[in-house]
């Protein structure tokens, strides 16, 4: 290394230093509060420097990406799937694709532990397995022609775990998709301000599709600008349409009536050119997103801010008020997006490895997204950990944990007012007491004057993450930005998350078609062709269908539909993580590049670990904090026997609904354990062939070189 090389990586080096000071600071101090500056320096460092170099590693010495190598986008331009797109076009979809409910909620709800583990995981997980997986997995299938996950496994392992996989993937896929939109419902339901915001994103997105590439071709930062204000304009305007006499009852639904809208909107998205309603929305909804995020980080650096949440609490062990579970192993399961999320790999290999526009352009699109993804959970986190940690756990902590019963607030606005507000107090009073006695001390009259200041009756049960989420943002926005109250920067927060989730919902769907559709052309191979309108009818409408039955069973059942699957939602998804890493430690073994498989396989075994042994938990555990579905089952059939007369028809009813439920999730756990361990397998099998082999043996697609003329971007983007 010469003089001049040694002083370019002086500021890296630079940086290293100081985001490891600041995490020892973060890891280290104890007894004090700490400002949440040292956290959010410290993730910067970190993202950055790893992207510089240990994401150059990978593209250079383990993958070799190739300029000269026309990706599948470039061969197959048909204007509809396959578009060539700008990479910061691209970016924005995939980042708006992978980010949906998870690092928004699961950081908030590993707060209960303490902000400390979460940051560490976050860090860990992203460098060294989410980013690399997202990247890997991008990778391989645009050397597959955009292959899917399942369709890529059949070809390196066979057709047997290659079906598994097909099948087990899009079983996983659905509940990931069921669940995205269930919050989504709960977001928009009763919010004339949500739904104007949301829907107005629509026209704008088809507008900037066609100004893209009809009006003004290749103009990026011209339609961004535009984009930007309309969408501002949107926000704006929604928060005029909520407040008013006549549009704001009639842009209130109930959440049946949201359910179908989205229903019906995740059909028509998936069916429609990508260029035209999907890529500009995602790239639309990216700004937001991200503005949101640096918008928060610029406010905690402005204001410098105290944790105020310990760095570990007393739920380390498990026994924790908002979930159960210990740290090992449950922790790398309520953190998945932010740190690593199977979900991502079907995205990276369903809808974006089709509008890559060059092999290289997948550093920058994989791992970056990934890293900026990480950014979001982390400030999610961060925006937990600064509330008071008594109203963090009286927001997120269920009713009966509490020791109260809810009063119906609804009924506020009738005559029934004045019992329900005393009803009200006195429940927060017991509330704050509970919380108070568990170490984390809080009055009534701060758990009132919350939800005051937010426009919210009661902050009590707002479980799930997100609320608590939009209270740190609006704690932070309206000290930085006073002349819109707190409740107004509440609702906006809500606005953002359910903005934030619902890309991921449609790009989610068309990528659920995809699968479905190699899927079903393993019976009926015309059905495998993308570019075909009746095979891309049916593979959206069994998507949708089958992710729509159980979100709209869990919408009108408190019990039913995909309220019933909450529980294997994380576990699934991070089995699926497992299987992508596993799948690109074959590949690399069939590459001849077996010396680099440490880089997905110590992640990949990991996950296995984790996901394994928190299954095996939820399959067989007996102790009263950790039920397993098993234990839960037989318990009910037990009541259920010897039930008398004191117990009512609907109460028989609902205990017969659980012991139902809990049955079906040990059935699809065990499913899930049968479709990792099959691809195990079949990928130990694959490797042993493979390294016997003196030639590589992977299947990628024959090598096209680009164009002479070069790459034409031809959806304008």
């Amino acid at each position: 290394m010469n003089k001049n090389s040694l002083f370019k990586h002086i500021p890296w080096i630079i940086i290293a230093i100081l985001g490891a000071c600041c995490l020892g600071v973060v890891a280290l101090r104890r007894g004090e509060h700490i400002s949440a500056l040292w956290i959010i320096v410290a993730s910067v460092s970190v993202y950055i420097v790893a992207y510089r170099y240990y994401s150059l590693y990978i593209a250079q010495k383990v993958m070799k990406l190739d300029p000269t190598r026309a990706t599948p986008a470039v061969i197959n331009n048909d204007g509809l799937n396959y578009v060539p797109t700008n990479s910061k076009v691209l970016f924005g979809h995939h980042f708006a694709a992978i980010a949906g409910a998870g690092p928004l909620v699961g950081p908030v709800l590993a707060a209960q532990m303490g902000y400390l583990p979460g940051v560490l995981w976050l860090l860990a997980g992203v460098v060294l397995a989410g980013a690399v997986q997202d990247f890997m997995v991008l990778f391989i299938s645009s050397r597959r022609n955009g292959a899917s996950l399942g369709e890529i496994i059949k070809e390196e392992m066979g057709t047997v775990p290659g079906t598994i996989a097909l099948f087990g993937c899009f079983l996983i896929m659905i509940i990931i998709l069921a669940v995205l939109a269930l919050i989504v419902v709960k977001a928009l339901a009763e919010s004339p301000w949500g739904v104007f915001t949301v829907c107005s994103t629509v026209p704008i997105a088809l507008f900037m599709g066609i100004y893209m590439r009809y009006l003004r071709p290749g103009r990026i930062g011209e339609v961004s600008v535009i984009g930007i204000i309309l969408l501002v304009a949107a926000i704006w305007f929604g928060g005029v349409i909520a407040h008013d006499p006549y549009w704001g009852p009639a842009l209130t639904f109930k959440d049946t009536t949201i359910t179908f809208a989205l229903i019906g909107y995740a059909f028509v998205s998936a069916l429609l050119p990508v260029w035209l309603i999907l890529a500009p929305r995602d790239y639309l909804a990216t700004f937001l997103k991200i503005g949101v995020i640096v918008g928060l980080a610029i406010g905690i650096v402005i204001l410098n801010p105290e944790l105020k949440m310990p760095a570990l609490t007393q739920y380390v062990g498990g026994n924790g008020p908002l979930w159960n579970g210990a740290l090992f192993p449950f922790l790398f399961i309520t953190i998945a997006c932010g740190a690593v999320s199977g979900f991502h790999a079907l995205i990276a290999s369903g809808t974006t490895p089709k509008l890559l526009a060059c092999e290289t352009d997948a550093r920058f699109i994989g791992y970056g997204a990934m890293l900026m993804e990480s950014f979001v959970a982390m400030m999610a986190l961060v925006a937990a950990s600064i509330i008071e940690p008594g109203l963090y756990f009286a927001m997120n902590t269920p009713p009966a944990g509490l020791g109260i019963t809810m009063p119906n607030l609804h009924e506020l606005g009738g005559e029934n007012a004045p019992m329900i507000l005393a009803q009200l107090k006195d429940v927060t009073a017991h509330a704050a007491a509970t919380v108070s006695s568990w170490g984390f001390v809080i009055s009534p009259e701060q758990i009132l004057q919350t939800a005051k200041d937010i426009g919210e009756p009661s902050v009590l049960n707002r479980a799930g993450g997100a609320p608590t989420l939009a209270v740190g943002i609006a704690h932070v926005f309206h000290q930085i930005m006073p002349l819109a109250d707190m409740g107004f920067w509440y609702h906006f927060g809500i606005l953002f998350e359910a903005l934030f989730i619902l890309t991921a919902l449609d790009a989610g769907t068309r990528s659920g078609r995809f699968m479905l559709q190699d899927l079903l052309g393993n019976f009926v191979p015309f059905l495998k062709k993308s570019d075909s309108w009746i095979a891309g009818v049916v593979g959206t409408a069994g998507c949708v269908g089958l992710w729509g039955y159980l979100l709209y069973q869990g919408v009108v059942d408190p019990l039913g539909g995909v309220k019933s699957l909450w529980p294997l939602f994380g576990i699934s998804n991070q089995m699926l993580a497992a299987v992508a890493l596993i799948l690109a430690t074959v590949v690399l073994v069939k590459m001849k590049r077996a010396q680099y498989i440490w880089v997905t396989l110590v992640p990949a075994v990991w996950l296995l670990v984790c996901t394994t042994w928190a299954l095996a938990l939820k399959l067989f555990s007996s102790e009263e904090k950790m039920e397993g579905f098993f234990y839960m089952a037989s318990k009910y059939n037990d009541r259920i026997a010897s039930a008398g007369a004191d117990v009512t028809p609907a109460q028989l009813a609902n205990m017969k609904h659980i012991v139902v439920n809990n049955y079906t999730n040990a059935g699809l756990s065990i499913l899930f354990l049968f479709v990792v361990y099959s691809i195990i397998f079949y990928g130990i099998r694959t490797y042993l062939k493979a390294r016997d082999s003196k030639e590589p043996t992977d299947k990628e697609t024959p090598y096209v070189p680009v164009p002479k003329e070069g790459i034409k971007i031809s959806s304008g983007h």
